[in-house]
């Protein structure tokens, strides 16, 4: 099976010595053009990347993940329990051949039987 879902993080700020207090960050030294800072497209590099997005007033960060070979995905009964970290989701474990990865704080947008 095919599973996609999306994680999500609380945003990572950088810290930069060289601003003044009170300046802040811009989108444009936050997020850097991809082919101005590595010398490539984004498309092109195989690596994580992490939009930030607005959650109940707050930025936080979501990707997307896709994962083949899928045997069987469970979210276990403590994940559903009221969490502190206040993000979205809940653990999702994910059980491929011989692996079982656990993934927090994780929506299930689409799971597909590649062979129905």
């Amino acid at each position: 099976m095919l599973a996609q879902l999306r994680q999500y993080k609380h945003e990572e700020v950088q810290f930069d010595d060289n601003r003044t207090t009170g300046e802040s960050q811009t989108e444009d030294t936050v997020n850097p053009n991809a082919e101005d800072y590595f010398g490539q497209e984004m498309d092109d590099l195989d690596v994580e990347t992490w939009d930030t997005v607005e959650y109940e007033g707050d930025p936080i960060q979501r990707r997307a993940l896709t994962i083949d070979g899928v045997i069987a995905v469970s979210v276990p009964d403590d994940s559903l329990e009221e969490d502190e970290s206040a993000l979205p989701g809940h653990t999702i474990q994910i059980r491929t051949a011989g692996d079982i990865e656990t993934i927090a704080n994780a929506e299930i947008v689409e799971i597909q039987d590649e062979q129905p």
